[in-house]
């Protein structure tokens, strides 16, 4: 055996016994990635074959859920807008009663736990309860879908930034400033945005945001249902009734996506959804100057 091989051996076993520490408790957030399971991160795949009970959310892709060992015990603890879902103090509470029972747990959620995902309650109820927790981040949607259709979230052509935003914020959530991001330039992905698109794009255009601002929508970004529409502000709404795009997707809007092959090839983006010709060269101006540069 090589000097890497035992290197390797040791610390697989020391992954193996991970999920306690002098016989404390522990929970382990997982961020299952967009859909693909070529997205995980080795240390997720790890975590996810060593697994006795798995806490799984509806968003996991059923392909990254055949990863895990046959003996495994799933339960599906779902929260979908518009469903019947799991109350969020039963899932604290299983969570808990499954480490505290001596299992290997993970809490598997679509995208990263800390990105729309209440993985910060769910950390504070376990070590509240005294369980330990470690948490794996994962490939988010808001990068891995945009990325999907060809675009960057960030381009120094174009925006300072990005800015990740809840279309839904709850019942006690902090809703987004749309008027502020319609000034800041910044590239904006919309997580649960769908349903209130029209709101949204309206918010953004009082806000002083260029009705030709290009828009896309991805739908099951990385699953083999992905479907996307390109677009603008002004037609975001239309785009998603007329092509009937379903959730989960998101809402990416900015000029970035003009950065896209896919924008000029989109045959509705060769007319009035298009926006004005005044919209269509402010898209193009930031280009234009990086290349004479």
């Amino acid at each position: 055996m090589t000097s890497l091989d035992a290197s390797a051996n040791a610390s697989s076993s020391a992954i193996s016994c991970a999920s306690t520490s002098a016989g404390t408790p522990s929970v382990s957030l997982v961020g299952a990635g967009p859909g693909d399971p070529e997205l995980l991160t080795v240390k997720a795949m790890k975590r996810l074959q060593q697994a006795e009970v798995v806490l799984t959310d509806d968003l996991v892709d059923a392909r990254v859920l055949a990863c895990l060992p046959p003996t495994a015990r799933v339960l599906r603890v779902g929260k979908r807008g518009g469903c019947v879902s799991t109350e969020q103090r039963f899932i604290h509470e299983l969570m808990i009663r499954e480490a505290r029972a001596g299992a290997r747990v993970v809490r598997l959620k679509g995208g990263d736990p800390f990105v729309f995902g209440r993985g910060g309650e769910e950390v504070d109820a376990l070590r509240e309860a005294g369980i330990e927790v470690e948490v794996i981040n994962g490939l988010s949607a808001g990068l891995a879908a945009p990325a999907s259709v060809g675009v960057p979230v960030t381009d120094r052509r174009c925006t300072p930034g990005v800015a990740f935003v809840t279309g839904h914020n709850g019942e006690h959530g902090i809703a987004p400033d749309w008027a502020a991001l319609a000034k800041s330039r910044l590239t904006l992905v919309v997580y649960m945005g769908l349903a209130r698109a029209a709101a949204i794009a309206q918010a953004l255009q009082d806000g002083g945001l260029s009705p030709g601002t290009p828009a896309v929508i991805v739908s099951a970004a990385h699953t083999p249902r992905q479907r996307e529409c390109f677009t603008t502000l002004a037609e975001l709404p239309a785009a998603i009734e007329r092509e009937g795009l379903p959730s989960p997707a998101l809402l990416v809007i900015g000029e970035v996506v003009a950065l896209s092959p896919r924008w000029r090839e989109d045959a509705g983006l060769t007319g009035a959804g298009a926006g004005s010709d005044a919209d269509a060269g402010r898209v193009g101006e930031p280009l234009a100057t990086f290349r004479a540069a």
